[in-house]
């Protein structure tokens, strides 16, 4: 936010604050989407931001969300904090969603086969010891062919949507100031 509390928020409060905000969460997605709008590049720039960040939140990479985005977003003339902001796609309420998704999408381009979940038997044993060898099969390539190709459409749709809603956001955005600027000249000028 703007402005600085008189009382700093203690840990706990910050953290509940993330997770749960205090006013509501429509506020907050307005708030940024708000932030989004308002960043100073092309709508191209920001809606490219936006997208790589969708598609490196679908990575079954959690923790290099945001590396990878900046990484993304470097390559392909996108806003860098707008890729970050993208990454929040990945969130505790929308992982186990986004990489059920991948894991299914993933096993059903490799498999074919579109019956129940086939998850490993020993899931837990395999990632309690981490064998990079042992969860690459059965969990780590589905979930990355997956998340490739869902990533992709996904950040496909978003782009499009924010170039639009960006484009339009800053051509009413120079009428309003071109308008102030037609009356503070008329003003003077009187």
């Amino acid at each position: 936010m703007l402005f600085r509390r008189r009382q700093p928020a203690s840990l706990s409060q910050r953290l509940r604050t993330y997770l749960w905000p205090r006013r509501s969460f429509s506020r907050s997605l307005r708030y940024m989407g708000k932030r989004i709008m308002r960043i100073t590049a092309s709508p191209h720039a920001i809606a490219a931001g936006l997208a790589v960040g969708v598609f490196s939140a679908f990575t079954p990479f959690f923790g290099f969300h945001i590396i990878i985005a900046v990484i993304l977003a470097y390559i392909f003339a996108g806003n860098l904090a707008a890729a970050a902001l993208g990454t929040t796609v990945a969130n505790p309420l929308t992982v186990p969603v986004i990489w059920g998704g991948t894991f299914e999408f993933g096993r059903f381009m490799l498999t074919g086969d579109l019956s129940g979940s086939h998850a490993p038997a020993h899931l837990g044993r395999m990632l309690e010891h981490f064998s990079f060898h042992d969860i690459w099969g059965p969990v780590l390539k589905p979930m990355l062919f997956g998340s490739t190709v869902l990533g992709i459409v996904f950040a496909l749709v978003v782009y499009v949507i924010a170039r639009w809603a960006i484009a339009a956001f800053h051509r009413k955005r120079l009428e309003r100031l071109a308008q102030r600027g037609v009356l503070k000249s008329e003003a003077s000028g009187a």
